[in-house]
């Protein structure tokens, strides 16, 4: 059955007073679960969350894969990007091919509040000294404004990529009430490279320099043999994510 008979087949998950977080949760795993890639982005944008999802991309190393996914869905998806303003140029450079590449149209780019800025990281060094404060306020700060119109996000985290990632679902429920949409959840580094050659994909120029994890340029080193694609990320800071995947950050609102 093709994705758009799917849409048909099954019913729409509204959410109602009735059926709202770990319900809305259960039935849309039931509807969609056992999709991923394509298929489950189709289902996502043209039945579930019709006009309540964006995607939420850091234009990094295989990033490309998703985004020609997304493209081909509907190149007038939302997609959100950081500029957290420490990004490395090459990512910036990258964001721009990848926009013409695949004709995207509705890529936004949000940045960290210059009043945050301003108050606590005004010489921009405050991840000399906290990284998580930094990231707050430069990167889950300003994304979480930003996902402020939608019900769900994609992201395009994998099981593969590291420890704290290795139980992830296609269809999860954040903290904050909003559903989380992993649809190469269960892809394998293998394929993704897959994916890059027999589709011809831009590649991040930062990835043949021995980045395969690519974050924000102070705080982000190239990964030496046998580490895993997330150890050059915060390496030696005991950190492993930059806190948008650890909803909901009101819990912690420094600012």
């Amino acid at each position: 059955m093709s994705v758009s008979n799917i849409a048909t087949a099954l019913p729409s998950v509204e959410n109602t007073p009735d059926n709202t977080g770990e319900e809305r949760l259960i039935k849309l795993c039931e509807n969609y679960g056992k999709l991923h890639g394509h298929a489950l982005l189709e289902a996502m944008f043209h039945e579930a969350f019709v006009d309540k999802i964006a995607l939420s991309s850091s234009f990094g190393a295989e990033a490309a894969v998703l985004l020609k996914l997304v493209a081909d869905v509907d190149p007038k998806i939302p997609v959100l990007f950081i500029d957290t303003g420490h990004l490395f140029e090459e990512t910036k450079q990258y964001k721009e091919t990848i926009e013409s590449h695949f004709g995207l149209t509705n890529v936004q780019t949000i940045g960290p509040d210059p009043i945050h800025l301003e108050n606590v990281d005004k010489d921009a060094t405050l991840h000399e000294r906290d990284t998580d404060y930094c990231c707050h306020i430069r990167k889950v700060l300003p994304f979480e404004k930003a996902l402020g119109p939608y019900e769900a996000w994609v992201s395009g985290r994998k099981r593969f990529q590291n420890d704290d990632r290795a139980a992830l679902e296609s269809i999860e429920l954040d903290g904050d009430g909003r559903f989380k949409i992993n649809p190469l959840y269960d892809w394998d580094y293998e394929t993704i490279i897959a994916q890059f050659n027999e589709l011809n994909l831009p590649r991040h120029p930062l990835v043949e320099k021995g980045f395969p994890s690519i974050g924000c340029a102070p705080c982000t080193r190239a990964v030496k043999d046998g580490e895993d694609q997330r150890a050059g990320r915060w390496s030696g800071k005991g950190k492993t994510e930059c806190g948008i995947h650890k909803s909901p950050s009101f819990e912690a609102l420094w600012i």
